[in-house]
C-alpha cells in the first residue's frame, strides 16, 4: 500500500522557492506551483518512509525561505544582516 502526501505552503515568489527545492526532490515527488503557492506530492511504501521524506522536505523548504529572506533583505537594504 502506498502513503501519500500533499503539503501546500503559501510564500512569496513561489516560482523561485519551487525552482531552489526542486533539487531535492526524489522520484517519489512532485512540485509545483499553484497560484501564490508550492505545493508538493510524495509517495512512499512506508509511513516511515512518507515521515522521513515530510520531514527532509520541511527543512529544504525552511532553508530556502530563510535564503530568499535574507536575499532579498541584503537586495533591499531594509534589514541589515547581523554577523
Amino acid at each position: 500500500m502506498t502513503r501519500c502526501a500533499t503539503i501546500r505552503s503559501t510564500v512569496d515568489r513561489p516560482d523561485a522557492i519551487a525552482e531552489a527545492i526542486k533539487p531535492d526532490n526524489t522520484t517519489e515527488m512532485d512540485t509545483a506551483v499553484d497560484g501564490d503557492a508550492i505545493v508538493t506530492s510524495i509517495e512512499r511504501d512506508s509511513t516511515a518512509g512518507l515521515r522521513s521524506t515530510v520531514d527532509d522536505y520541511v527543512v529544504n523548504l525552511t532553508v530556502a525561505l530563510e535564503v530568499a529572506r535574507t536575499a532579498n533583505r541584503h537586495a533591499t537594504n531594509d534589514e541589515p544582516i547581523n554577523t
